[in-house]
C-alpha cells in the first residue's frame, strides 16, 4: 500500500504543529561553525528554486505561463505555472526552525533558512556544517524526478522549455559559482525517451554527472521498468557515466499501512521504497543489459542492504521455479553490489554489516534543508557513527566513494585536510 504525497501535502493534520500561512517562522539562534573532523560530500540535499529560476531561460512566448512566484491576497506566495497554484511545501526548508513547526504548510521565501534557495547562503551553510561538496535534487516545484514541469501542463512544448530552462538555471546559477562545491544533477526528459537520451548525451558535454530519476515511473502513469521503454535512457546514463538517482518520493508516493494509522507510520516507512526500487529496478535487468549503468538510491539508508542481499542469496535455490535470472552470469546480489550505491542518513546500527554491503557503495548524506537533515551537526553525526571505524573506510564513506562515482575530484589540500576550504 502507498499514499501520493499531494494527498500527504494537503493533510493539514499530518503533523501537530505548524503555522498559519501568514503566521510567519521562527528562526532558531544561528549556529557557530563546526568543527570538521572529516572531509565530507553529502550525496543528498536539495534546492528550494529561487523566485527567479526561469527568468529569461524560456522562450518569450511562454513568459507569462512559465512558472513563476506570486503573492496572494492573503500575503502566502505560490508558485503558478500554466494557470496552476504550486505552492511551495513547508517540509521542503525546515533547518534553522522548530521541530514543533515542522510541517507541510506553505511557506513564504522569508519564512525558510537563506541556505535553502540562495547558493551564496547554501554554501556558507554547507560552509557551517563542514560538506565540502554536494549533490541537490529538486523539490516540490519540480518534482524530485522533473514530473510537475512536464505533467502539470497539456502543452508539451512548454513543459520541454520549462525542463530545460531548469537544467539551464541549475548549470549555470546552482553550480555555477562556486565551482567544485555543487556537483550537477539534471531533470529528465519523461515524455519521450529518445528524447531524453539526447538530452543525457548533451547535458553530459556540458558538466551534468547525475540525473534524478523516478524510482517508480508507472506510479506517475508512465511505462514501468520492465517494458524496456526507458532503455534509451539507461544507455545514454551508462555510456556517458551519469549516475541515475533514485530519491526517495519521486514517484510522488510512500509507502503506507492502513488508512487509519497515525502519520507517524509514514515518516518511519519512507526509506522503504529505496528498497522496493532498487528490487524493482534489479529484476527489471536494467543493469544487466547495460552493466555500466550507476544507480544511486538517495536518502534511503542503508540498514536494509545486508538483508536484502541474504535474500537474493536465498533465493538462488529456486529462481528456476522463476526464470527471470536464467542465463546471467552474475547473482542478483552481485549485480546490487556492482551497480547499486547507497546513502547513509543516520545508520549508527548499520555500519557494522559494510563489508556485506560493500564499503565502496557507501555515501554519507545531509538532507539539507529537510526534515530529516542532520545540519548543522553533520560532522557530530557521522564521527558518533563511523568514528572509530578504520581509517581508510572512513576516508570512503565521507568523500573517496562520492567523488569517485560522481567523478567529482576533490583537490589534495582538501582531501588532506578538511579546513583547507
Amino acid at each position: 500500500m502507498s499514499i501520493n504525497i499531494d494527498d500527504l501535502a494537503a493533510n493539514t493534520n499530518f503533523t501537530a504543529g505548524g503555522k498559519s500561512k501568514t503566521g510567519g517562522a521562527t528562526f532558531l539562534p544561528e549556529p557557530e561553525r563546526r568543527e570538521r573532523h572529516y572531509t565530507v560530500i553529502s550525496a543528498d540535499d536539495h534546492i528550494v528554486e529561487p523566485p527567479d529560476t526561469f527568468a529569461g531561460r524560456v522562450p518569450a512566448k511562454f513568459a507569462d505561463r512559465a512558472p513563476r512566484v506570486v503573492e496572494l491576497e492573503d500575503g502566502s506566495e505560490t508558485w503558478v505555472y500554466d494557470s496552476v497554484a504550486l505552492p511551495n511545501v513547508g517540509f521542503n526548508a525546515v533547518v534553522g526552525r522548530p521541530v514543533a513547526e515542522y510541517s507541510f504548510e506553505p511557506a513564504r521565501f522569508d519564512e525558510m533558512r537563506r541556505g535553502a534557495w540562495d547558493i551564496d547562503a547554501r554554501i556558507a551553510d554547507m560552509d557551517l556544517n563542514g560538506v565540502y561538496a554536494s549533490v541537490n535534487f529538486p523539490s516540490f516545484l519540480p518534482g524530485f524526478a522533473g514530473q510537475r514541469l512536464q505533467m502539470t501542463t497539456t502543452d508539451k512544448e512548454l513543459a520541454f522549455a520549462a525542463f530545460r530552462a531548469w537544467n539551464d538555471w541549475h548549470i549555470e546559477a546552482w553550480a555555477g559559482p562556486h565551482p567544485g562545491r555543487i556537483i550537477p544533477c539534471q531533470l529528465p526528459w519523461l515524455l519521450d525517451p529518445e528524447v531524453g537520451a539526447a538530452e543525457v548525451y548533451r547535458n553530459a558535454e556540458r558538466g551534468f554527472k547525475a540525473i534524478t530519476f523516478s524510482e517508480a515511473p508507472q506510479k506517475l502513469g508512465l511505462p514501468s521498468l520492465h517494458t524496456g521503454h526507458w532503455d534509451p535512457i539507461m544507455r545514454a546514463c551508462a555510456e556517458t557515466g551519469t549516475v541515475v538517482n533514485l530519491h526517495i518520493g519521486s514517484s510522488g508516493t510512500s509507502p503506507a499501512t492502513s488508512d487509519d494509522a497515525p502519520p507517524d507510520t509514514v515518516g518511519v516507512l519512507f526509506f522503504a521504497f529505496a528498497m522496493f526500487a532498487a528490487v524493482d529496478w534489479l529484476y527489471s535487468l536494467l543493469p544487466v543489459r547495460f552493466p555500466d549503468l550507476k544507480v544511486c538510491l538517495s536518502e534511503g539508508g542503508i540498514g536494509w542492504v545486508a538483508g536484502l542481499m541474504d535474500r537474493l542469496d536465498h533465493m538462488l535455490r529456486y529462481h528456476e521455479m522463476y526464470g527471470t535470472w536464467s542465463g546471467i552470469e552474475l547473482t542478483p546480489a552481485e549485480v546490487l553490489h556492482r551497480n547499486f550505491w547507497f546513502c547513509a542518513v543516520e545508520d549508527p546500527s548499520a555500519f557494522v554489516q559494510r563489508d556485506r554491503i560493500g564499503v565502496e557503495n557507501i555515501l554519507v548524506e545531509s538532507d539539507y534543508p529537510h526534515c530529516d537533515s542532520t545540519w548543522p551537526n553533520t560532522q557530530a553525526v557521522i564521527r558518533h557513527e563511523i568514528g572509530d571505524l578504520p581509517s581508510n573506510d572512513v576516508r570512503r564513506i565521507t568523500w573517496e566513494n562520492a567523488a569517485t562515482l560522481y567523478r567529482h575530484p576533490v583537490p589534495p589540500e582538501v582531501q588532506a585536510d578538511p579546513n583547507a576550504y
